[in-house]
């Protein structure tokens, strides 16, 4: 029987999607204030010091601006969408899909940077959408993910 804080699967709404909030925060957070220290420092030069730029300077400083806001986004955009037909595992700009038969378990060992997924071929996959950076919510997920991975998971042994 679950706890009172943990929903029972029949509880768990599909379509559920996990994704991590520390990670989220801090790249659109940090990613923002970057921004704005960048136009803040370029309106803040005299006209004369920013005519010294080149066209490949300012190209090279707006490149580099966009591959951050690319590594930010991958890392923000990472979930774990339950479905009822199975699982779609987004870790940056990889989607994966796997049906619920082939999720053998689920974990989070302590210390680790995101939830791993074992899969019936004897492979791992990491589940970047639960990350052991948001402490008890990702603990929290872990249960429920667990929770939905049994339930609607049919071997030999529990048909």
């Amino acid at each position: 029987m679950p706890a009172d804080s943990e929903p029972a699967p029949s509880t768990i709404r599909l379509p559920h999607t996990f994704r991590p909030l520390g990670v989220r925060m801090v790249a659109y957070s940090v990613g923002t204030m970057l921004l704005l220290l960048c136009l803040v420092l370029w309106f803040a030069l005299p006209p004369h010091i920013r005519a010294e730029f080149s066209l490949l300077e300012r190209a090279m400083v707006i490149g580099l601006g966009v591959c951050f806001y690319a590594a930010g986004y991958a890392l923000a955009r990472s979930r774990l969408v339950a479905r009822t037909d199975g699982v779609r595992v987004v870790n940056g700009y990889r989607v994966r899909r796997y049906e619920w038969n082939q999720i053998l378990a689920v974990s989070l060992q302590p210390g680790s940077p995101w939830a791993v997924l074992d899969l019936s071929d004897g492979t791992s996959v990491p589940a970047m959408g639960i990350q052991g950076s948001d402490g008890g919510r990702a603990s929290a997920q872990v249960r429920q993910f667990r929770q939905l991975v049994e339930a609607r998971t049919r071997t030999a042994e529990n048909d």
